[in-house]
């Protein structure tokens, strides 16, 4: 077996001139080594420019990756955040009218209990007017039927002064 020995720059150039391939260069498939040699190892001097460049590229995106799927969360937690502050300015909005209808049901009871005695004293005025109402018709019935007695009496004189 030969012995494989590391290529130099030079003769990297050489083979990946000799070997370029747009086919073998492509993301899905990735280049081909021609030598031994990794672009991998701990001290390679030598390595392979497209290989770099595509890890370069997959460490790029994977940070991408991760960064978005990071700051997903994080953006959910600032809707959160925001809506959280909205319900809650809502809440005191909610808690102001409360306390509003609170004192306006106080004082309309405060209201109330300093007209009770006088609904009171207009509930018995009304009675007494119901009652007076019904001594007036009782009266005004009792000088109908006085008045006719008186007229028959006085026709009964004159009638009676008449016939004499």
């Amino acid at each position: 077996m030969e012995k494989e020995q590391p290529t130099t720059s030079a003769n990297a150039a050489q083979a990946k001139d000799q070997d370029h391939n747009p086919l073998l260069d492509s993301p899905m498939r990735g280049p081909t080594l021609s030598t031994s040699t990794s672009s991998f190892e701990a001290l390679a001097h030598a390595h392979d420019p497209n290989l770099s460049k595509l890890a370069t590229k997959m460490f790029q995106k994977t940070e991408e990756y991760i960064t978005h799927e990071l700051n997903a969360p994080l953006e959910d937690y600032k809707l959160l955040e925001e809506m959280n502050k909205a319900t809650i300015a809502k809440y005191k909005d909610m808690r102001q009218i409360a306390e509003n209808l609170n004192v306006s049901t106080n004082e309309l009871c405060g209201k109330f209990q300093q007209l009770a005695p006088l609904m009171q004293q207009i509930d018995e005025i009304s009675d007494t007017v119901d009652k007076l109402e019904a001594a007036a018709y009782k009266l005004d019935a009792y000088s109908i039927a006085l008045e006719n007695r008186v007229k028959c009496v006085l026709q009964r004189k004159s009638s009676q002064h008449a016939g004499q």
